[in-house]
């Protein structure tokens, strides 16, 4: 293959990146909703989240303007999780054993909302938390865009071990297809920040709609699309935070291992082939990139080293470049992340592929104490 030819395929997986990324949202900023946000009903599932919801309860207690009432529902926790929602001032509901062909989180999703009295859903995963103004400007894009509006939060890595989801960041947004200028097809959703009016949840179905399946967020934006509902999706930014799997590593990999491999069958075409693309650049530059460095520093061409180095050496700049760029805007991952990428590529490839394993062959998953049998009738699933 020649250079030109590999410059070529360089530029496209960058321009790949670029264009899933054109529009890059984040919620606005800006001043308080009192009229609506009284009407708000914030939604809670929970399982064993003793640790992370004073955090979220906190942060819902100070926005701007009072939400009408927040209720979390404890799905079987086994540590002091109601305890410490009902000392928040939060509205408790035990959501019982959810009924054969439900996940957990559904089934809790779905009892959260039919006992909820607003008119307006807010439904937030416990180890999220909000800034002050960050329903206002929820509020401000659902009233252009009437339907579900999504968030994926800015991830807060705060241990070594947590800069390792840089990747499954990244990918998902990618993937995700509704950062392009004018998304079409099937949209997508980030389950962990959900608002809707209850009129359009109740048409596109609830949670009922996706009532089995793992990946009950993307479900339910193709659920709202079928129903004619806009979907709406943003980025955290300085809005809504999270801090996922601070457990230790062994349950960031179980985390991931639930969703990833469930997550890659459900994309869009368009955005599917550059999604791949634009992995498949970072695989060739990390491969290309060091075996470049090694011809160099021992003066001999290597049986797979092939290449201009400069090329790979450019390659290297610009695919680590973007990469920090992005993550960036995606959470708090250090400066390692982006500039040694192989590392953390590297554990993407081995917990995707074990996903691919678990999800496609053995068709369970293991999540907080609870095997999930995937496929219409699977066992609950811990929220």
């Amino acid at each position: 293959m020649s250079d030109l030819l590999r410059a070529l395929l360089l530029l496209a997986g960058v321009l790949a990146g670029w264009w899933l990324v054109a529009d890059l949202r984040t919620p606005p900023r800006g001043a308080g909703r009192s009229d609506a946000a009284g009407r708000v009903s914030v939604v809670v599932p929970a399982r064993d989240e003793e640790a992370s919801l004073p955090a979220l309860l906190a942060s819902v207690r100070a926005l701007t303007v009072a939400v009408r009432e927040v209720v979390v529902v404890d799905d079987g926790s086994r540590d002091r999780t109601a305890a410490v929602a009902r000392a928040a001032g939060a509205t408790v509901l035990p959501a019982g054993d959810p009924p054969p062909g439900w996940t957990g989180k559904a089934w809790a999703c779905h009892v959260g909302a039919a006992a909820a009295t607003g008119d307006l859903l807010l439904f937030l995963d416990a180890d999220t938390t909000l800034a002050p103004d960050a329903l206002a400007g929820l509020l401000q894009i659902h009233d252009g865009y009437p339907g579900l509006v999504t968030v994926q939060p800015f991830h807060t890595a705060v241990r070594p071990y947590e800069q390792l989801a840089s990747y499954f960041n990244a990918v998902s947004v990618l993937a995700s297809g509704a950062f392009r200028r004018r998304p079409t097809g099937r949209p997508m959703a980030f389950g962990p920040c959900l608002l809707t009016a209850r009129a359009a949840y109740e048409h596109a179905g609830g949670h009922a709609a996706v009532r089995a399946e793992v990946l009950d967020d993307a479900e339910l934006a193709a659920a709202y699309h079928r129903a004619g509902l806009p979907v709406r999706g943003a980025v955290g930014g300085a809005s809504v935070r999270m801090r996922s799997y601070p457990g230790g590593l062994h349950q960031l990999v179980d985390g991931f291992t639930k969703n990833f491999a469930s997550g890659a069958s459900a994309m869009t075409l368009g955005p599917g082939i550059a999604t791949v693309a634009w992995v498949l650049l970072q695989h060739a530059v990390a491969l290309g990139g060091p075996l470049a460095l090694a011809e160099v520093a021992t003066g001999s061409e290597l049986p797979l080293g092939d290449g201009s180095h400069l090329l790979w050496a450019v390659g290297w700049v610009v695919v680590a470049g973007q990469l920090g760029w992005l993550l960036h805007r995606l959470g708090s991952f250090r400066w390692w992340t982006w500039a040694l990428f192989p590392v953390p590529l590297v554990f993407f490839d081995l917990v995707f592929v074990r996903s691919l394993v678990r999800t496609g062959v053995r068709r369970s998953v293991r999540w907080r104490g609870r095997e999930v049998r995937l496929g219409r009738g699977s066992a609950g699933e811990g929220a």
